[in-house]
């Protein structure tokens, strides 16, 4: 037939087979956006964890060489964390109290010489770890000896 792009006997998709195609694809992409989404916020944590080793040794070298510096700019480590925040550091030593200080189920404080962590996805942050907002946050505790999610610390 003169004028038609199609040869004999060939014929075109019909709108059924188009419509299964675009469901299967629909399917992958449900499956891989959500699986995606948990490899990165993963590599994040990863990241935080190693960025507050590092911090934590400089910190520590700062104490061996006179005493814990007031803030990490005095260090030069006032860097973001992999969500864009600023690192938070308090120095437990100088402070009154431990008001300030974060701490775990029992209300005991995570540390005795500094806290260091991170707000995590949320950006939001309670005292206590085992608040809603302190779930994700990425922590220094027992004075070191544990870096990683609030979510995963149990004293």
């Amino acid at each position: 037939m003169p004028g038609t792009w199609l040869g004999r006997g060939e014929r075109g998709f019909t709108l059924t087979e188009i419509f299964i195609v675009v469901a299967i694809i629909v399917v992958l992409a449900a499956v891989a956006i959500p699986s995606y989404e948990r490899y990165v916020e993963r590599a994040r944590v990863v990241r935080a964890t190693q960025d507050i080793g590092a911090i934590a040794a400089a910190i520590q070298q700062g104490d061996i060489d006179g005493g814990l510096p007031g803030s990490l700019a005095e260090i030069k480590q006032d860097r973001n964390d992999p969500w864009g925040r600023p690192y938070q550091y308090f120095n437990l030593r100088d402070s009154k109290g431990n008001g300030s200080a974060r701490k775990d189920k029992k209300l005991s404080p995570l540390n005795s010489d500094f806290d260091l962590y991170s707000l995590g996805k949320d950006g939001l942050s309670k005292p206590q770890l085992n608040n809603k907002e302190s779930r994700d946050d990425v922590v220094r505790a027992r004075d070191g000896k544990y870096i990683g999610l609030a979510e995963d610390f149990d004293p």
